[in-house]
């Protein structure tokens, strides 16, 4: 039986093992994650505010008691520092509410 010849990926990769997904012209292309605000201050604040608001928010619409994992902006900060650090505009989410439910929202425009 003849062996198949591997195909190249055509997903490009960023540093490390993270796939590259921001899309040219955005605020956050060509910026680290410390670089857009994410760095030691905003894992402090974020494991605080965690631990103050330990359960997603979305599942607990739903009459779930999940984990919150992710301080989630409600309203997209676009680098913005002081929407960025308003508190009012996080929420606790777990990771699954976060990377799908949350994203469908951003994508059709009903975020914030």
């Amino acid at each position: 039986m003849a062996r198949l010849k591997t195909l190249g990926s055509r997903v490009k990769e960023g540093r490390g093992s993270r796939l590259k997904t921001i899309t040219p012209g955005s605020w956050r292309s060509d910026k680290t994650s410390t670089q857009r605000g994410y760095g030691y201050k905003w894992q402090k604040a974020r494991e605080r505010y965690l631990l103050d608001n330990p359960l997603c928010v979305y599942c607990a619409r739903q009459g779930l008691t999940v984990a919150a994992s992710v301080v989630d902006h409600k309203v997209p900060h676009r680098g913005d520092q002081d929407l960025f650090w308003n508190q009012t505009n996080w929420q606790p989410l777990c990771k699954p509410c976060h990377d799908s439910v949350k994203q469908a929202e951003e994508a059709a425009g009903l975020a914030g």
